[in-house]
């Protein structure tokens, strides 16, 4: 009898001590997050590094191309891994918040940023920014002879001294608000012309190159790749035109991130968008990119033009929608 009364108690307090370090261990496990980035490699390598060793969070990178992760994310449903999607571009977070597909991003991260560069239901937020500028050669031609409009590179006159990559984001969103600003007909005449007279590229910083090297004379870029350049190689020869009087050539646009609803792990996956749009996020950033950082009251310290003195059109990412129009025009066109 004393024997059974002693297995039982043992038997007992082993259960107990099982049902105490069952939730116990659970409870120790770190949590990690899976990052889909259409941005640069090393942008989004960056802040992850910098996001785990403020938080202890891990963030498991995933690189792509913005529209692919975006179409991945369809696919995959409420089964994806991601928690959080980085874009190069807003269109195809535009794209994936039609579809329901992302959570709206807490209050106060959403207070720290620009209205205008957020989505207008909060699904998603505008990290940093940058500007389409025209890349020059000085020795090739005079910057008092850049046209004052980036819709007179359409004209015979600027016959093979034009670059431009049509795959490339940016490209497609300045299409779109050639659209809002000028009409279908204007934004149709102009992809005609660049077609026509202008070289196309294969991405944006072989076009640079090819400017920086006196190949061509001018090409349409985002600021950014000057800087990038400049970094690598330091003194260039070719110089940045900043269109003035909100022409469209002058388009700001804007790097994006959401968390997803499938999220797994919504309270860190909204961490790590309040990072990005915090002050130390934004600085490591646009440390790594010559970006505009979007927090309200910072400005960059990489020499770029300020951003005060932009005069960019008024359209705003929300107003580029998913971009499809210009991909349609595009291929009307045969630029892809």
């Amino acid at each position: 009898m004393m024997f059974r009364n002693t297995l039982r108690r043992s038997l007992t307090i082993t259960l107990l001590g099982l049902a105490v370090a069952t939730p116990l261990t659970q409870a120790a496990d770190p949590v990690s997050l899976t990052l889909y980035n259409g941005q640069h490699k090393e942008v989004g390598d960056a802040v992850a590094k910098a996001f785990e060793a403020k938080t202890g969070i891990h963030v498991n990178v995933r690189k792509g191309s913005s529209n692919q992760l975006a179409s991945q994310i369809v696919e995959e449903g409420d089964r994806s891994p991601a928690d959080v999607i980085y874009t190069e571009e807003s269109p195809p977070l535009n794209k994936l918040g039609e579809q329901g597909l992302l959570a709206k991003a807490d209050d106060a991260t959403l207070a720290v940023l620009p209205k205008e560069y957020v989505a207008g239901n909060g699904t998603w937020i505008g990290v940093t920014a940058r500007v389409r500028v025209v890349a020059f050669n000085p020795r090739l031609i005079d910057e008092k002879d850049l046209p004052t409009s980036v819709m007179e590179f359409s004209n015979p006159k600027w016959q093979g001294k034009v670059g431009f990559v049509p795959t490339s984001g940016a490209f497609q969103e300045q299409a779109v608000a050639i659209i809002k600003v000028h009409g279908m007909d204007a934004a149709e005449e102009w992809l005609t012309g660049l077609r026509a007279f202008g070289k196309t590229y294969s991405n944006n910083m072989v076009a640079l190159k090819s400017v920086e090297n006196g190949e061509v004379a001018t090409v349409l870029v985002n600021n950014y790749y000057w800087f990038a350049l400049q970094r690598e190689k330091g003194q260039l020869d070719s110089k940045l035109h900043y269109f003035s009087g909100g022409d469209v050539g002058g388009l700001i646009t804007v790097s994006s991130a959401a968390a997803l609803k499938s999220s797994k792990h919504p309270k860190e996956a909204q961490q790590l968008l309040a990072y990005m749009a915090s002050e130390e996020g934004q600085r490591v950033i646009t440390q790594t990119t010559a970006e505009y950082p979007l927090h309200k009251g910072m400005e960059s310290d990489r020499g770029l033009k300020p951003f005060s003195e932009l005069q960019a059109p008024n359209v705003t990412p929300a107003d580029l929608g998913n971009a499809e129009e210009a991909l349609d025009l595009e291929r009307d066109v045969g630029l892809n």
